[in-house]
């Protein structure tokens, strides 16, 4: 047991840790209202033609303040700022360190609003993909996760300040444009060019905001209530891309009744450039060019991606160490959906994968899910923050039932929609909807590092008719506290359920018991993260 000394040093590092926040420097003082960016492209270079207008409002009064965007580099990529505005009238700025300071000729007052226009050009080093995609066809893609919106849009790149933004696209006329929210407007300015206004009223992070400029073909998948689901693929693959994609309205579907109100308009699914195997961006997830392939393969990425849409999306992170309440959702809300699709053998097909994964990766990693050790915030996708994370919510609905689950999850869905969170709001309404105390559980499972390890023997005494288990905990980490199912099973197949309360590093455990054993397993429907077995004494 632990002494009182090693319990205040342990309640004093959670206590830290839970405060802990991520290296990026936040301004109390400001916050982004609107981006609107009006952005030209173009055929015969990779530069593009930028202007911002930001609605910001000013929490107290200051006299200067800084966006992030990438400045001009020695290889000639970067952003380089021509002008800003207020009120019609420049206004002093330096653009260092891939910072922009913009400096007021007159303080901003508390609870001003105030709009700024940044007219800037340049190339994009990243963020913005341009080049050829599979078919030889050019294109423009937008990829922000995690902070490479910064590359080319003056922004406030950190999940905690969250705005409403419109893209205006003016482009040449072969192209298509999917951005974020509803498209307002599409008119032709020349005999080139054509402009496309997408417009975003809900309020998202930079990381999901986006914008694709490509020849696609589209076509509507279905609807959820009033929802669009759309389908945007490369025309050269249009069959295989409308049929692989046609599973979104059922993924929809089902996170819409079953979690909350979809915040956005409509839903695409885009084909796209993305480094990533699927990119959440808000009302138009876009996924790599692989996805497309005619075989429906795809429909577990596509149920994470979308489960995005309310966690990680609409219900935000406030801190990228936290980035576990967007991914482990979006993992454990995807198997969920498999479950629903094709029965509880699924889901536990996919708990046992991911399991299998947590426990090789904390071999070379044993760091916990929130990790505030981690400054390079790329790092942050991981096992962790992704299975294991998920294995914590599966876990947790079976520590607190099915009901009170879903009830929580709604409960904090709706308490944070369009808005912010920590682990500890999560926390309190988790408790709040089970009536327990789930302080230890969370900190042991999201703070701690590791997982049980767990060896042991048993052996039956037919004179007694009773089970001795003896079983130790050998991680290297101290002791979890969980309660263990086992199956007890004759040469029949005939099972008898018992449930070993673990509370220390050791335990022995008598059962009573009118079969004989032939084998015992650990966690027989499989609601544990463990590794170990029991052997046969």
């Amino acid at each position: 047991m632990m002494n009182k000394i090693t319990i205040f040093c342990f309640l004093f590092l959670i206590g830290n840790i839970s405060k802990a926040t991520d290296p990026y420097k936040k301004n109390p003082a400001i916050d982004v209202q609107q981006y609107i960016f009006q952005l030209e492209v173009n055929d015969s270079t990779n530069a593009i033609a930028g202007k911002a207008f930001i609605t910001i409002l000013f929490k107290r009064s200051i006299n200067t303040f800084e966006l992030d965007l990438v400045g001009l580099t020695a290889k000639g990529t970067g952003m380089t700022v021509s002008n800003i505005l207020l009120n019609q009238k420049s206004i002093s700025f330096q653009h260092i360190d891939n910072h922009l300071k913009i400096n007021l000729p007159d303080s901003a007052q508390a609870n001003q609003l105030l709009i700024f226009e940044i007219n800037y050009s340049g190339v994009p080093e990243d963020g913005l993909v341009i080049g050829l995609n599979k078919y030889g066809d050019r294109g423009f893609f937008g990829d922000n996760w995690p902070d490479r919106g910064e590359h080319w849009l003056p922004v406030i790149d950190h999940p905690s300040d969250k705005s409403a933004v419109e893209f205006i696209i003016i482009a040449p006329h072969h192209y298509s444009v999917i951005a974020n929210g509803i498209k307002i407007e599409e008119s032709f300015i020349d005999e080139k060019r054509k402009l496309t206004h997408w417009k975003e009223e809900v309020p998202i992070p930079v990381k999901v905001m986006v914008v694709g400029i490509a020849r696609f073909a589209v076509q509507l998948a279905g609807k959820v209530d009033d929802i669009a689901i759309e389908s945007w693929v490369y025309p050269q693959n249009k069959a295989d891309g409308f049929h692989d994609y046609a599973v979104a309205v059922k993924v929809l579907g089902y996170f819409h009744r079953n979690i909350g109100t979809y915040s956005f308009k409509k839903l695409a699914n885009v084909q796209s450039k993305t480094r990533w195997g699927g990119l959440e961006n808000a009302s138009a997830i876009f996924y790599a060019e692989s996805s497309v392939n005619g075989k429906g393969d795809h429909e577990s990425l596509i149920a994470h991606e979308e489960a995005h849409q309310w966690f990680g999306n609409s219900a935000t992170e406030n801190d990228w160490h936290h980035v576990w309440l967007s991914e482990g959702f979006a993992t454990y809300f995807a198997n969920l959906y498999l479950e629903h699709a094709y029965g509880h053998e699924k889901l536990v097909e996919e708990e046992i994968l991911d399991r299998q994964q947590v426990i090789k990766y904390y071999l070379k990693n044993p760091a916990p899910i929130i990790d505030t050790t981690l400054t390079d915030i790329n790092k942050i996708l991981n096992t962790n923050t992704y299975q294991k994370a998920g294995w914590v919510l599966h876990m947790l609905r079976h520590k607190i039932g099915d009901d009170n689950f879903w009830k929580g999850i709604r409960t904090y869905y709706k308490a944070y929609r369009n808005s912010n969170a920590m682990t500890n709001d999560f926390q309190k309404i988790m408790e709040e909807v089970s009536g327990q105390n789930l302080t230890e559980y969370f900190n042991q499972w999201l703070r701690k590092p590791g997982h049980p390890k767990l060896e042991g023997v048993w052996h039956y005494s037919a004179s007694k008719k009773e089970v001795t288990i003896n079983l130790n905990q050998t991680q290297k980490e101290s002791f979890f506290t969980f309660p263990l199912e086992i199956a007890l099973i004759d040469k029949n197949g005939n099972k008898k359920i018992e449930i070993l309360q673990i509370d220390s590093k050791t335990l022995k455990k008598i059962v009573k018991i009118d079969i004989e054993p032939t084998s015992i397993m650990l966690d027989p429907n499989t609601w544990l993260l463990f590794d170990g077995t029991l052997q046969k004494k």
